[in-house]
């Protein structure tokens, strides 16, 4: 997410935090995994007999992380502050990175780890790397294509950018090509702004980017959609472990994308032959779809190709393919600036424009603009006419102009309040979830009911 963002979502943390020591240390230690919904959505249980995660190391480019955290000790290098030098694994205060580390790999605590946060891809290592954004910027350095260069020769294998906002420059187009040619996975947010729009890095080929989804499979509100999305992951209600206090609940596409780092680092450990594409085709080819979406195999600009089913992707026959498999190559050099970038970052196409008014137009130009514009009133002229003679029969489809699960659309997220449930995201069965999460069969995942709306998700955390 965005730093102005993050800041807002880490604000509505703490007030979850309060709510949490509200009660005994006994029911806190009890309550936090059970109210880790993914794991049982992806029936972690499992996954865990396929795949930890083991011998992978995933790069977190973001806030620093709290290494002495019981849930994560062990698991996380010293990696490297690049705002103010030395490690990045002694953070104290800001949550955002140690949160994002512990959806990936976080082991828990206590007898035979059952207590506090895991993640996902509990036996991965964490290379934790600081840029600038998520406290003071007073140091030198904390350019993100620095650290990105840096997982890479430090022999990361994925790298988690749970970050947006970020303009684009080509020292930044060429870390991600130089990530990609050495076959490192990045995987980036697409944005907590409700925008078509995804935001930088995720937007940039070579880039991994996640939207984020409920537990019912459905859209997050605010979560940035756009031609570039890859794929959804869950993103809503997610409890993660803290810097600043044991644990919080957030929304984000951050947290989305952690979830799709750890699966990619369990695919990673199972299959070490294959490159980062190929990884990314797996995770493409068994993704899962809301009910309105059941029958879609292309991308979608809301959902990508679908929200991850890790169980399957480790599990599925599926031909290993192409080495790049979905991924688009990197874009470097003068192709990187011959077009303004998504970021709003200078680029050369203004300025070639400048120079072309500046030289004055011939005759020939003269004429044929005039025409042009002729043509385009004409063109106006007849579509009112039409317009008018059709009485507004032609207005936004049913649903209006959000589509399945975006504000306004149908399944869309009315305002509402809170309904208490018996215990936070209890689910039937210890591993069982109704939804398209819903597990069927020992390595089968489908909707809950074809052509069927899911309820919609109660209200977002206080704070967001």
């Amino acid at each position: 997410m965005n730093f102005t963002r993050t800041l807002r979502v880490v604000g509505g943390a703490v007030v979850a935090g309060v709510l949490l020591f509200a009660v005994s240390p006994a029911a806190l230690a009890d309550g936090i995994r059970d109210s880790q919904w993914p794991l049982s959505a992806f029936d972690a249980a499992s996954v865990w007999k396929e795949s930890t995660g083991k011998g992978v190391t995933v790069a977190v480019i973001d806030s620093a992380v709290d290494g002495d955290h019981p849930d994560l000790r062990g698991n996380v290098l010293p990696g490297k502050d690049f705002v103010h030098g030395g490690p990045a694994n002694d953070e104290k205060s800001i949550d955002h990175g140690t949160s994002m580390a512990s959806l990936i790999a976080a082991h828990g605590h206590g007898a035979g780890g059952k207590s506090g946060v895991k993640g996902l891809a509990p036996d991965a290592k964490i290379l934790p790397l600081k840029i600038k954004g998520f406290e003071d910027d007073a140091g030198e350095g904390g350019d993100w294509a620095d650290a990105l260069r840096y997982a890479v020769d430090h022999h990361a294998t994925i790298v988690n950018m749970s970050v947006d906002g970020l303009a684009m420059t080509p020292k930044r187009r060429e870390a991600i090509a130089y990530a990609v040619a050495h076959d490192v996975l990045i995987v980036a947010s697409s944005g907590n702004e409700a925008e078509g729009k995804v935001a930088v890095p995720a937007s940039e080929p070579g880039v991994v980017a996640v939207g984020a989804v409920d537990k019912t499979g459905r859209l997050w509100e605010d979560s940035n959609f756009g031609p570039q999305l890859m794929v959804t992951a869950p993103g809503v209600y997610i409890r993660s472990a803290a810097a600043s206090k044991p644990y919080r609940l957030a929304n984000g596409t951050s947290d989305a994308t952690a979830y799709v780092s750890a699966a990619a680092a369990l695919l990673r450990a199972k299959f070490p032959d294959l490159a980062a594409g190929q990884i990314v085709n797996r995770l493409v080819k068994t993704a899962g779809h809301p009910p309105s979406e059941k029958n879609s195999h292309l991308s979608d600009a809301h959902y990508g190709f679908g929200f991850i089913r890790p169980l399957s992707a480790l599990t599925a026959d599926i031909p290993a393919g192409p080495k790049k498999g979905p991924m688009k190559d990197p874009v470097v050099g003068p192709a990187a600036s011959a077009g303004s970038n998504s970021s709003g970052a200078p680029g050369n196409v203004g300025q070639q424009a400048r120079e072309q008014q500046s030289g004055g137009l011939g005759a020939g130009a003269v004429v044929g603009i005039t025409v042009g514009v002729l043509a385009v009133v004409s063109i106006v002229v007849i579509v009112v006419v039409v317009s008018r003679k059709k009485g507004g029969r032609n207005g936004l489809p049913p649903g209006g102009r959000g589509g399945f699960g975006m504000p306004g659309g149908p399944g869309g997220v009315p305002p509402q309040v809170f309904s208490p449930q018996p215990g936070p995201y209890q689910q039937p069965g210890p591993y069982q979830q109704q939804g398209p999460y819903h597990q069927v069969g020992p390595y089968q995942q489908q909707p809950s009911g074809p052509g069927v709306y899911p309820p919609a998700p109660p209200a977002q955390p206080p704070g967001r």
